[in-house]
């Protein structure tokens, strides 16, 4: 009984059983949020605050490893062109699913509690102004220390890699710097390893909470919408996931099996910030190099959200659906226009998929406020697009590194049979 260890995954899992039941149990007690809403914001807190010094300390030493702007900025079009290809078939899946399947055909409005969706109505005047030039212009900080307060991830990242080249560039004079952010790296991910131990009582409380709240009841009337975005994120991840991994190489299973633990901590907790700072460390262990998934993971959360771009399209043609609106084959090509430019680059607004499908809706006639019937079952779906997002994100970093020619598949063989071993 003393060897007997019960592994990070399984702990969470427990603690997402647990917080289920509890809220089924005091569904409508206010007395749950109050004791357990806590536990879960001190959890996400902790996230929060190591994510920013590991990003900015992980592309430093990377850049500063590479030294060549001709190089970087090749692989940073790469990595575009790549999320641009994969959320578009992201988007087209989604579409094809809801028109397929028909998930809002018969629901029945009158029994669906609305719930108040104003909280996003002002960040939503700014994503309707949002243009991928705007995108390109935000990127460059006019404050550095704005953007650190404001989580601006995107212009973190440019002056990091501008930081990291100049550190480059001086050469010796550059080496003490280097350490420095090389020990802030290392420091920061012994922190991650202490703030994940307490994972299990976070998850515990933000899904206790969230249950409480809504009620298992909730899901009934919108359970065709649930079941399907679910297995059509499944079927992206067997069959789009599966194929880009085979054409690179690699097994997608083997993939999901090394992160396994930040999979159900993403699923649990419905954020993709709480993984963010294993999610480089495993994939350069698994190896990719550390200037391709220090740049590309975090570039990523804001151009690569494939979960989250899946279920815009299929929400978008649901709420069409429960109104009897039948959109033309050229209203649904301009939506996927539309999602295209506003979902890319605004990972760091609250609820960002909300946002989005409020300052999309209307372009193509679909009344705005039908998402106040799904906004209740909408915390269940989002734990799923964050398993999409984050294991996108890490198949992006080995796409990146197969494409440069950089990936040590020595390292991966090595990784992959210690797991093997391991389980």
């Amino acid at each position: 009984m003393k060897n007997l260890k019960i592994s990070l995954a399984w702990q969470i899992f427990i603690g997402l059983a647990l917080g289920i039941a509890v809220g089924a149990i005091f569904y409508g007690n206010p007395s749950v949020e109050t004791f357990l809403q806590p536990v879960g914001d001190i959890f996400l807190r902790l996230i929060k605050m190591i994510v920013i010094p590991i990003v900015i300390s992980s592309i430093i030493v990377g850049v500063a490893g590479v030294g060549d702007i001709k190089k970087l900025g090749k692989i940073g079009g790469k990595t575009i062109l790549y999320f641009e290809i994969i959320t578009t078939i992201a988007l087209l899946v989604g579409l094809l699913s809801a028109n397929i399947f028909h998930p809002g055909d018969g629901v029945d409005m009158n029994a669906i509690q609305q719930t108040d969706i104003s909280q996003y109505s002002e960040t939503t005047k700014e994503v309707e102004n949002h243009s991928i030039v705007d995108t390109f212009v935000h990127i460059v900080p006019d404050n550095l220390f704005t953007s650190l307060a404001e989580g601006d991830m995107l212009a973190i990242i440019f002056f990091s890699i501008m930081f990291g080249l100049g550190v480059a560039a001086i050469g010796e004079k550059g080496r003490p710097v280097l350490r420095f952010f090389q020990g802030t790296a290392d420091a920061m991910f012994y922190i991650t390893n202490l703030i994940m131990k307490f994972a299990p009582f976070g998850v515990f409380a933000l899904i206790g909470v969230t249950v409480s709240k809504f009620g298992i009841a909730s899901l009934i009337p919108l359970s065709k919408l649930v079941i399907l975005v679910y297995l059509t994120m499944i079927f992206f991840i067997l069959v789009v996931f599966g194929l880009t991994a085979k054409i690179v190489g690699i097994n997608i299973f083997h993939l999901m099996k090394i992160l396994k633990d930040e999979l159900f901590l993403a699923y649990s907790t419905s954020s993709s910030e709480t993984v963010l700072p294993k999610l480089m460390e495993k994939m350069e262990r698994y190896g990719c190099p550390k200037a391709i998934t220090s740049f590309v993971i975090p570039t990523g959360y804001s151009f690569n959200l494939d979960g989250s771009t899946l279920y815009q399209a299929i929400a978008a043609i649901f709420i069409a659906q429960m109104y009897g609106i039948d959109l033309t084959v050229s209203q649904q090509i301009t939506l996927l226009l539309t999602l295209m430019v506003t979902s890319k680059g605004i990972a760091g607004v609250p609820g960002v998929s909300f946002v989005v499908l409020l300052a999309t809706l209307h372009v193509v006639g679909i009344p705005p406020e039908g998402l106040a019937f799904i906004a209740g079952v909408d915390r269940i779906m989002d734990m799923m697009r964050t398993v999409v997002n984050v294991l996108g994100n890490s198949l992006a970093s080995v796409v990146m590194s197969k494409w440069e020619k950089q990936f040590n598949e020595r390292k991966a063989r090595i990784y992959i049979e210690k797991l093997k071993k391991a389980a």
